[in-house]
């Protein structure tokens, strides 16, 4: 995972003259006056450890998987938001861990957080890093030092039950593991965020993640039956059963806490069948409001393709739906709607006929297979698209949000009010990228030329955003979490009572407080 950027560094390509071009004569983009800061320039605080903490983790869990050296700790600096990635390319480094620790079971890492726990040291669960809610940097105030709890070595396939199709596997593995150990036998979990290529399942459970094929395979809080969990408190192992009546369901509690309230250790997971059939294709609508109602037809008459999403006018024109094609602009009107089936032959077949009818009915044309093929394709591309729009002098940032369908419409059109008074005159693009009967998501794409000060150029506008979905009745995240940056608005959404419902869980768990602290919780 680049440092300072998205995946692979290989992928993130120089755009090419006629794109920043186009940049420059739409939005006024020029090259950043300063070359981003190179590995050995990023400015370091030296570690705060004390050499009897150090020693003692390292009693626990061994010397080589205790590390402190500059390169472990520039890569578990903070996460992948914009933000983050300007922080980084100016080379401050002022929110590393002063140390990594990578435990290797539960018990590990149970007494990792006892450690840490009696010495008054925060700690910051680490997956995949691919946080851009700022969900990995912990406030210091009060700790005696960070450390960076990675769980990469927790990283295997426990056991599959074939009778109930639940299989057990551990939070390090990243998503493209997990397929390939499910596939040889024979299933696959179907959950493929934008993240898929460096995330991890115990990140996407921590986070409340929400896959592209969420429209056929569910959300991936729908796919969590059991779990373990470690605290400074204890284990707490959740899940006997698919659904139980006793009590409230403390799995709920777990799923998007963003290892404020623990560390999860094992994932009880429902799998499917690996798809014999996979095709996507594309439709087009005149326009965004007649899309979403052909979309909210099909959500709610059924039955759902697996991939359902809309591109509005902007992102349609762009060519965002192919990140690969970017400042390709299209001259065909309206909006680009990618739908696409996963199974066996016969359930793709009946889905795809249905699905085609009610989109025919709404006013959809079709455009046949080649516009879902390139999506397919390139649906990993847009975090590398943006590392090269960063390079060229661009500010390039994503939000979402969801709400009723009723009060789509509001909600969309808040967000880019928002967007515009703040930024000026930015580029806004935005897809309905998750459906369900009663609702939908939005997801936005905001680029505009860099400021002076391009950090708080973003978090001034993303103020913004926020107070304006709040008032606009939407969730202030769908898919992303809550992190640091939507915090306080996270504590209006649920209320006072809300947060000291929370704290008190998380006084509960975790008295010391040692938790991700800063991080979720009001």
């Amino acid at each position: 995972m680049l440092w300072s950027g998205w995946g692979d560094p290989a992928k993130a390509a120089e755009l090419p003259p006629p794109v920043r071009r186009l940049l420059a004569d739409l939005l006024g983009v020029r090259a950043p006056e300063r070359p981003a800061a190179t590995f050995g320039e990023v400015r370091l605080p030296a570690s705060a450890l004390s050499p009897l903490v150090l020693s003692t983790l390292s009693s626990m869990v061994g010397g080589e998987h205790v590390r402190f050296d500059d390169d472990a700790r520039i890569r578990h600096t903070r996460g992948k938001s914009t933000p983050d990635l300007l922080r980084m390319r100016a080379g401050d480094g002022a929110d590393a861990p002063d140390a990594v620790v990578l435990p290797g079971s539960h018990a590990e890492v149970a007494e990792v957080l006892r450690i840490c726990a009696e010495h008054r040291v925060a700690v910051v669960p680490f997956g995949g890093g691919t946080s851009v809610v700022g969900g990995l940097v912990a406030a210091r105030k009060g700790f005696a030092g960070v450390v960076a709890l990675d769980v990469a070595r927790l990283n295997r396939l426990v056991s599959i039950d074939a009778e109930s199709m639940v299989a057990e596997l551990e939070p390090g593995l990243r998503a493209p593991q997990a397929e390939q150990l499910l596939a040889a036998r024979g299933y696959t979990l179907g959950h493929f965020p934008q993240s898929f290529e460096y995330a991890t399942l115990g990140g996407f459970a921590a986070a409340g993640s929400s896959g592209q094929a969420s429209a056929g395979y569910g959300r991936f809080d729908d796919l969590v039956v059991g779990m373990t969990v470690a605290t400074p408190r204890g284990t707490l192992d959740l899940g006997r059963a698919p659904k139980s009546a006793a009590g409230p369901d403390l799995r709920q509690l777990i799923l998007g806490s963003e290892g404020a309230f623990g560390v999860i250790t094992s994932l009880r997971l429902r799998v499917r069948p690996a798809p014999a059939v996979r095709m996507y294709e594309g439709w087009r609508f005149a326009a965004f409001p007649a899309g979403v109602a052909a979309l909210r037809g099909v959500a709610q008459e059924g039955p759902a393709p697996t991939v359902l999403r809309l591109s509005d006018e902007t992102e349609t024109m762009v060519g965002l739906a192919r990140p690969e094609e970017l400042g390709t602009l299209t001259a065909e009107p309206g909006c680009l709607v990618i739908a696409g089936y996963e199974g066996t032959p016969g359930d793709v077949a009946y889905r795809r006929e249905r699905t085609a009818a009610t989109l025919s009915e709404m006013g959809g044309v079709p455009l046949g297979p080649e516009p879902g093929e390139k999506w397919a394709h390139g649906r990993y591309s847009a975090p590398y698209l943006r590392d090269s729009l960063l390079a060229a002098g661009a500010t390039v940032e994503t939000l979402e949000t969801a709400c009723f369908w009723s009060g789509l419409p509001r909600l969309y059109e808040a967000v880019r009010q928002a967007l515009t008074a703040s930024l000026g005159s930015p580029l806004v693009m935005c897809h309905v990228s998750h459906v369900y009967a009663t609702g939908a998501s939005l997801y936005f794409t905001v680029v505009t030329a860099q400021s002076e000060d391009p950090v708080g150029q973003w978090e001034s506008a993303k103020r913004a955003v926020n107070d304006a979905i709040g008032l606009a009745g939407g969730t202030i995240s769908h898919h992303h979490g809550v992190g640091r940056d939507h915090r306080d608005a996270f504590a209006l959404e649920i209320g006072d009572l809300g947060v000291s419902v929370l704290r008190g869980v998380k006084e509960r768990l975790d008295p010391a407080g040692i938790l991700n602290p800063g991080v979720l919780i009001p």
